[in-house]
């Protein structure tokens, strides 16, 4: 009999922390995938980021995830905002990459149906 854990899905809507574009996107994490780690790697890969300019994930409104045990708590479509090192300047780095150019890119996720 297959183990319900690894059946279940969790779904958290994940962005970067900028001031011009407030859109999330949702990515899907298994029961056996909720980890800070494979959160950091799976949110990067979706939104086109290296894990290394992030500095910091925050659940929205206003608190940080540190753990793992942090992650598992999360529920489907829990608002999540990656915070990414700051730039030689005050300004975050600009990604302007387009998400089809991604080897993680789901064009069936992407198709809309009605």
């Amino acid at each position: 009999m297959a183990d319900p854990k690894q059946d279940v899905r969790e779904k958290p809507a994940v962005r970067i922390q900028n001031p011009k574009e407030n859109d999330f996107i949702e990515i899907e994490l298994n029961g056996q995938e909720l980890s800070y780690q494979n959160l950091l790697k799976v949110s990067c890969c979706e939104l086109g980021i290296n894990p290394e300019q992030v500095e910091k994930i925050r659940k929205l409104p206003n608190t940080l995830l540190r753990k793992d045990k942090d992650i598992r708590r999360l529920q489907n479509f829990q608002e999540v905002e990656l915070i990414l090192l700051k730039t030689g300047s005050t300004e975050l780095i600009e990604y302007t990459s387009s998400l089809i150019e991604k080897p993680c890119y789901n064009s069936n996720a992407a198709k809309m149906t009605y």
